[in-house]
């Protein structure tokens, strides 16, 4: 029994040390070195900005929760192909649109809504939904909407800073390329070690416990931007 939860005691203090090593603890945010930097050049910087995405998807740990959340019960890589692909283009969508367009939002309220996206994958994998409703959410429809959300929270972080309107798109699309580059290598490192999990004798019942640490790592998120929304 002493063997049943060490996966997922290692699972929570990984993610509690990349919290706590952050740039940015307990929001979707941008590093200081990383705004500033974005506010000090013009025109086309597409190396500089693929990079800065890259980076940005390293440091986001809600979206590698949610990433791990949604591959963590796939067998199939085209399985995994197609709702990694739906949540990116989700996320791209909402990180153009709501730049260019400056669509307006709460960020305390849009990353409380990303919190609850890693509380609803781990709900579902544990079965949550079927059991009290006898049916589980569409994944395909759930993996995209909540993509739409996770673009839209960096979109409310990047609304904030002077942007110099040279270059704008061809930086946002070099930024979102870079994003994509990060999330494929942190899914692939994902798929190696879940590949070796999956071969212990015991990965099926560790399973539970691990989701169960992915919804109390959720809920964390959730209510601290909560009351980042109510006290702030």
């Amino acid at each position: 029994m002493k063997n049943l939860y060490l996966p997922a005691r290692y699972f929570s203090v990984f993610v509690v040390a990349i919290m706590l090593f952050s740039g940015n603890a307990w929001s979707h945010g941008v590093a200081d070195t990383d705004r500033e930097f974005i506010m000090s050049i013009s025109g086309s910087q597409f190396i500089p900005y693929v990079y800065l995405g890259a980076k940005h998807m390293f440091t986001g740990y809600d979206h590698l929760l949610f990433i791990f959340g949604v591959i963590f019960l796939l067998r199939h890589y085209r399985d995994v192909a197609v709702l990694v692909s739906l949540f990116a283009l989700g996320h791209s969508i909402t990180l153009l649109a709501g730049v260019l367009f400056s669509i307006p939002a709460n960020a305390y309220l849009v990353d409380a809504i990303i919190g609850f996206s890693v509380v609803y994958k781990g709900f579902d994998n544990i079965q949550g939904f079927d059991q009290l409703f006898g049916a589980s959410p569409n994944p395909k429809f759930m993996v995209l909407g909540f993509g739409l959300i996770h673009g839209f929270g960096l979109s409310t972080k990047l609304q904030d800073f002077e942007l110099p309107a040279q270059g704008l798109l061809g930086n946002l699309i070099a930024f979102n390329v870079g994003v994509e580059i990060g999330q494929f290598l942190a899914l692939i490192c994902m798929l190696i070690v879940m590949a070796y999990w999956r071969a212990q004798p015991n990965h099926l019942k560790q399973a539970y416990s691990v989701n169960v640490v992915l919804m109390t790592l959720g809920f964390m998120l959730t209510f601290f931007q909560l009351a980042g929304f109510i006290l702030l």
